[in-house]
């Protein structure tokens, strides 16, 4: 088995600044304050918005956003181009966690959270047509704390999901399951209180272990095709972290995938065939969590790459040097990797390879 490089996954501390060592029991309190705050947020009546951002976010708080909203700066642009457009179309919106975990990253302090925003789509959002049903919003988030409020997010909104539910398909079809993603298999992802620091670094060692590895890239061989590409990744030694009845939740225009040969056959090979030539550290993540049997890492952007083949998503090769925005959340259960959801901005992405997927819906 080919040896797994170790190197540093993350951006180099700064050493004139001093790492911090978060105490469980304060990670804890700030799980619980993040939660309620963007649930306020969310379930606020219309009086009540701006007084509840104030209150989440400092006056110059900066936004990472999804496409096309990306970044935002400060509580007015927080107020009118994130949320008061997502609460006047969606009236009766509530929020609903599905994980919540947090820690420390070098010398900053983070919560992060899956959730669902679930309501009517009764006003047009983002250009797309109403039609009076209930959306689930997958957000994915990435909050860094300072002094009880938010001074940095890095937010990742599944858009291709939201048009799908709203009844349109602007994009070449899935190679994976499209809907909701599943909850934790042991149903405590948005609850759980970890006191156990050991657990949580063990857990965040393995899930940066794993990612490591996949540095090792055997489509960079001579002459490699699918098929021997596709028996390189199922005897990877990426295997040696992920469960049996692993489940990989990805994005709505890539699908869910069970099982390692899933994951290789409806994400991994078509990626690593369309973008051969890659680097997955050329900024590194600006956040790694491990939180009890949870982790979690972001990279914004993660991978700089070289659009070389049509196999992800379906569109012809342009070469154009591509970023993505990426999340990954993971599941340590039975000693293994069992679940890992990953949104990434597949929007973001084809935008920069000239897929206007708003123009599509519209034209």
């Amino acid at each position: 088995m080919v040896k797994i490089e170790n190197f540093n996954t993350g951006p180099k501390a700064n050493p004139d600044v001093t790492n911090i060592n978060l105490d469980p029991s304060e990670n804890i309190k700030n799980k619980k304050k993040i939660k309620k705050i963007l649930k306020n947020i969310v379930e606020s009546d219309s009086k009540d918005l701006e007084k509840n951002i104030n209150n989440a976010y400092h006056q110059n708080a900066e936004l990472k956003c999804f496409h096309p909203i990306n970044n935002i700066s400060g509580i007015d642009e927080i107020y009118h181009k994130l949320w008061l457009p997502i609460k006047n179309s969606f009236t009766d919106l509530e929020r609903r966690d599905c994980l919540v975990l947090g820690g420390s990253f070098q010398d900053k302090v983070f919560v992060s959270t899956i959730s669902l925003l679930t309501g009517t789509y009764t006003n047009p959002w983002l250009g797309i047509p109403t039609n009076n049903k209930t959306i689930h919003l997958r957000m994915c988030e990435a909050h860094e704390i300072k002094d009880g409020k938010i001074i940095h997010s890095h937010i990742l909104l599944d858009v291709i999901d939201f048009i799908r539910q709203a009844g349109f398909w602007p994009i070449n079809k899935s190679n994976g399951a499209e809907g909701l993603w599943a909850n934790s298999i042991t149903g405590d992802g948005a609850i759980f209180e970890n006191i156990d620091k050991q657990l949580s670094l063990s857990s965040l060692e393995q899930a940066l272990t794993m990612q490591r590895s996949l540095n090792i890239k055997p489509e960079s061989d001579p002459n490699a095709d699918h098929a021997y590409v596709k028996e390189k990744l199922i005897n990877h030694p990426q295997k040696e972290f992920w469960h049996e009845k692993m489940m990989w939740y990805g994005p709505s225009g890539i699908g869910t995938a069970r099982g390692l040969e899933g994951f290789v056959d409806h994400h991994q090979l078509p990626f690593r065939m369309t973008f051969r030539e890659r680097d997955y550290w050329k900024i590194g993540h600006y956040v790694e969590l491990g939180d009890g049997n949870y982790s979690m890492t972001g990279g914004w952007h993660s991978i700089d790459a070289i659009h070389g083949e049509k196999d992800w998503l379906g569109y012809e090769a342009t070469g154009k040097s591509v970023t993505m925005r990426v999340m990954d959340f993971y599941h340590h259960h039975e000693g293994l990797i069992r679940e890992n959801w990953v949104p990434i901005d597949i929007a973001h992405i084809l935008s920069q390879i000239d897929i206007d997927i708003f123009k599509l819906i519209n034209r």
